[in-house]
């Protein structure tokens, strides 16, 4: 009979995406993961593979159940100009609100390994150029229904914002200060015309 595992894979891989997020790949040695998972490292091995492994499926999650799932939430039932302005707003209040400076887990990622390890890189460059798409979606949305101008270059606007966005989640670990990242927000706004 095989050996049944005593545990609920999707709690113990958001875990170690908690884990991860906090403290990036290399602040997070196996034997936290062990404390942090609740789970024995050979469980570890079994389930997931090996610490990197284990990374990569937790960026994944993460893209799957926040950012992706934030842009989608954020998009319903809203105007062009107003998704804009709550991408940035909601960024900059959970930021503000996140006394343990989290930030982004895929920005963190983009600065901490996506220079070193084309996998992970491939993984945060797909995320960020979703963003990006995401952008130029409701952008051109918006032109199309005459709230932003159609003389507005949709593609460049988009590609701004993604670097606002960045920017703002880079800052929001290092800076967390309300008229800061308050600023960056207004700038999004003030790009749409």
């Amino acid at each position: 009979m095989p050996w049944e595992k005593q545990f609920n894979v999707d709690e113990t891989l958001d875990k170690a995406m908690r884990s991860f997020w906090s403290k990036g790949y290399a602040a997070t040695p196996l034997e936290v993961l062990v404390a942090d998972m609740g789970i024995k490292r050979g469980s570890i091995y079994a389930t997931y593979g090996d610490k990197r492994s284990l990374f990569i499926e937790s960026l994944r999650r993460y893209e799957e159940r926040y950012r992706k799932d934030f842009l989608k939430a954020v998009a319903r039932d809203r105007s062009p100009r107003e998704v804009i302005f709550l991408v940035f707003k909601e960024a900059v209040d959970a930021a503000l609100s996140d006394d343990s400076r989290n930030g982004c887990f895929l920005v963190n990622t983009a600065l901490e390994l996506a220079p070193h390890d084309s996998e992970i890189a491939a993984i945060v460059s797909e995320g960020l150029l979703d963003t990006e798409r995401f952008f130029r979606r409701v952008i051109r949305k918006g032109q199309k229904t005459g709230e932003i101008s159609p003389d507005l270059d949709g593609n460049s606007v988009a590609r701004a914002l993604l670097g606002l966005m960045s920017g703002l989640r880079v800052l929001a670990r290092a800076r967390p200060e309300a008229k800061l990242l308050r600023a960056i927000q207004d700038q999004a706004c003030v790009l749409l015309g």
